[in-house]
């Protein structure tokens, strides 16, 4: 027979299921991260007054996350070679502390914005300021997604990663946008239906930021690795 035959775990369909089957464990690993932060949370009213303590409760989410994406990228592309639990553990072990140092002054600094929008008539301040508050905040936000791309992916001092992340903010404007899109859907989901579906769609989101990402990736590889 002659031809080049595919070999077991290497084809289209194979490939599937690795994908589906690494998003699942992804998943499953972050939402177990991330778990005792979320079991607080939700023992916590909606009143503005327990902002700061929500900011605690999700302060495991970052590292969960920063391992998720070291574990999608390394992900394997054979049926027969798989091993994202422990791809995953490795990224939580490299990631976990250089995620916090940037995770949590970000949460910090959201918390203190989202509490002054929520407070926003007892400032006595003018309208406009509401807006810029909230357009910093978006901002702030799309900053991090560039800042746990780096983080996850490479090794860099805190200061050097969110240098990289506010240079690559405007250079890769796609990425910021791709980002944009995500925060908003994954904002649309919880406000529309509930924030337990946004949790369990966690790892295919990260996988799109992955996707939408590559240049910025390319270029920290190219211009900023040895």
């Amino acid at each position: 027979m002659s031809g080049t035959a595919t070999g077991f775990g290497t084809g289209v369909l194979s490939r599937a299921a690795a994908l589906i089957h690494t998003l699942l464990t992804v998943e499953a690993l972050l939402l177990a991260a991330a778990a005792p932060g979320f079991a607080a949370l939700l023992l916590l009213g909606p009143d503005p007054a327990n902002l700061p303590l929500a900011a605690l409760c999700l302060l495991p989410l970052g590292p969960a996350a920063s391992a998720a994406l070291y574990a999608l990228h390394h992900r394997g592309r054979d049926l027969t070679d798989l091993h994202p639990a422990r791809v995953y553990r490795r990224g939580w072990r490299l990631n976990a502390v250089p995620a916090l140092k940037l995770w949590a002054p970000l949460l910090a600094w959201l918390t203190v914005i989202a509490f002054t929008l929520t407070h926003f008539r007892a400032t006595g301040l003018p309208r406009w300021w509401a807006a810029l508050l909230a357009l910093i905040g978006a901002a702030s936000l799309l900053w991090g997604a560039h800042a746990l791309l780096v983080t996850s992916l490479f090794t860099f001092r805190a200061r050097d990663t969110a240098r990289l992340a506010a240079r690559f903010l405007l250079r890769h404007r796609r990425t910021t946008l791709a980002a944009a899109s995500l925060l908003v859907l994954a904002a649309g989901t919880t406000a529309l239906l509930t924030e337990a579906l946004t949790a369990l769609l966690a790892a295919p989101l990260l996988l799109s930021l992955l996707h939408a990402g590559r240049p910025v990736i390319a270029e920290t590889q190219e211009d900023f690795t040895a």
